[in-house]
């Protein structure tokens, strides 16, 4: 179809106002464990929502680089496999460790200001939950893939007519 994904780390706290700690319950739990069943991926939810800002800080350090994806993978497998808090003192260096990124390659941990503007920018285009999908407007969540597919021919029938 021609469409291309793109995965942006983003403070999900700025964008969604979901505070770190709470619980997560609820529809929020019940629609990840759903299409978690959906797809056959075992899924480990965890209990509170995460401070994944020092990941996500990671992640924008790596983007472009060869270790990108193996970083989103290791943080994915390590909270939703392992049931590890990415939040906690030197879970991140630990995870850094695990694919052998060496400490003085990691950027600092503690400033949040490229993922404040990565966020900003992302409010400021209407992204409203992950994922976001922009099929000539933002599309937020998961649809089912019938809807989705729809959404996205459409769009592609829309531009292909201009």
């Amino acid at each position: 179809m021609g469409v291309e994904l793109e995965w942006r780390p983003l403070d999900l706290v700025g964008i969604t106002g979901w505070r770190r700690g709470t619980v997560v319950e609820g529809p929020r739990r019940e629609n990840a464990l759903r299409v978690a069943a959906e797809l056959d991926v075992a899924l480990h939810m965890p209990a509170v929502w995460l401070d994944s800002r020092p990941a996500h800080v990671v992640a924008l350090g790596l983007a472009g680089s060869p270790h990108e994806a193996a970083w989103r993978e290791r943080v994915w497998s390590a909270v939703f496999e392992e049931g590890r808090d990415i939040g906690v003192a030197g879970e991140v260096e630990r995870l850094a460790e695990d694919l052998r990124l060496p400490h003085a390659s990691l950027p600092d941990l503690h400033d949040f200001s490229r993922l404040d503007a990565v966020t900003e920018a992302a409010r400021e285009a209407e992204v409203i939950g992950v994922p976001t999908f922009y099929v000539g407007f933002p599309l937020g969540g998961i649809q089912e893939p019938a809807t989705m597919l729809l959404l996205f021919q459409r769009w592609i029938d829309k531009q292909a007519s201009r």
